[in-house]
């Protein structure tokens, strides 16, 4: 076990043994449970018309029960990431896939804290809630496709996907049009998003791990987000995607919000080895 891997053991030994001295039991589940029900009108304030406080809320306690370690999260960073999604009307969780919460070790701080990720729909969602979007497409090239493209000053993308055996993937990419007459495209290949995911806190989880073409192509958009121009909700979920926030108050959603110095991962006095 690392220095920094003991350090954050110390810590959290020490805070148990103060619970303990207190005589007081630590209950994650039941205190985030209970807090998160409490929030539901600060939700219903923070939402958009097509969503409720009480959507994100019922949707946030699935999510509790079902993801290991979310119940250890701090109440702060919880808050901030539910408050992040009601603003910006992005489910946190479910099988819609606009948005996760994943519990991060912050090895500094010695805690659980929550990382909201936005999903590959999350973003498609924000797109076209512009008024200047037109068109948005992201897709996956195989090997036995027709696939054409040049940068420059006359850009060409051509995509003729191959009947039957279409083969294994070479690249992925993202078009977009707007109103305006403006557009643009990225083009990334498995290497370049293979680097992104590596850099990633939640590289070896979470939607990574179980939509890997979603996240990919949400790569592609997101790198072709930043030639577009971009209405306040999308610059805001581009700003706060993989990032911690643990002020829950409604003007937060506009500060640059926290990355977390550490990766999923099981808690230190669990592990057999090092986590750095």
């Amino acid at each position: 076990m690392t220095s920094n891997a003991r350090n954050a053991v110390a810590r959290r030994a020490e805070n148990v043994g103060q619970l303990e001295q207190n005589g007081e039991q630590e209950q994650p589940q039941q205190s985030l449970a209970a807090f998160v029900n409490s929030m539901s009108g600060e939700l219903e304030r923070a939402v958009p018309k097509h969503l409720t406080g009480d959507r994100i809320a019922r949707i946030a306690l699935t999510s509790l029960r079902t993801t290991k370690h979310l119940p250890e999260c701090t109440v702060d960073s919880f808050a901030g990431a539910l408050m992040s999604c009601a603003q910006l009307g992005l489910e946190p969780g479910g099988p819609a896939g606009e948005a996760y919460l994943l519990p991060f070790f912050n090895r500094r701080k010695g805690v659980y804290e929550v990382q909201l990720v936005i999903g590959y729909q999350g973003m498609v969602k924000l797109f076209w809630q512009s008024p200047m979007a037109r068109h948005l497409d992201a897709q996956a090239v195989k090997e036995n496709d027709h696939f054409e493209y040049e940068y420059g000053l006359n850009p060409k993308l051509e995509h003729k996907p191959a009947r039957g055996d279409r083969g294994k993937t070479i690249a992925y990419y993202a078009v977009a049009t707007m109103t305006n007459g403006g557009a643009g495209f990225v083009v990334m290949f498995p290497e370049d998003i293979e680097d992104i995911r590596k850099r990633s806190k939640a590289k070896d989880d979470g939607p990574w791990l179980t939509d890997y073409d979603a996240m990919a192509k949400k790569t592609c958009i997101r790198q072709l987000f930043k030639t577009l121009p971009k209405s306040s909700e999308l610059a805001r979920a581009v700003a706060h995607d993989e990032t911690v926030r643990t002020d829950r108050s409604l003007d937060a959603i506009d500060a640059a919000p926290d990355w977390i110095p550490g990766e999923t991962v099981e808690r230190p006095e669990l592990e057999a080895g090092s986590t750095d």
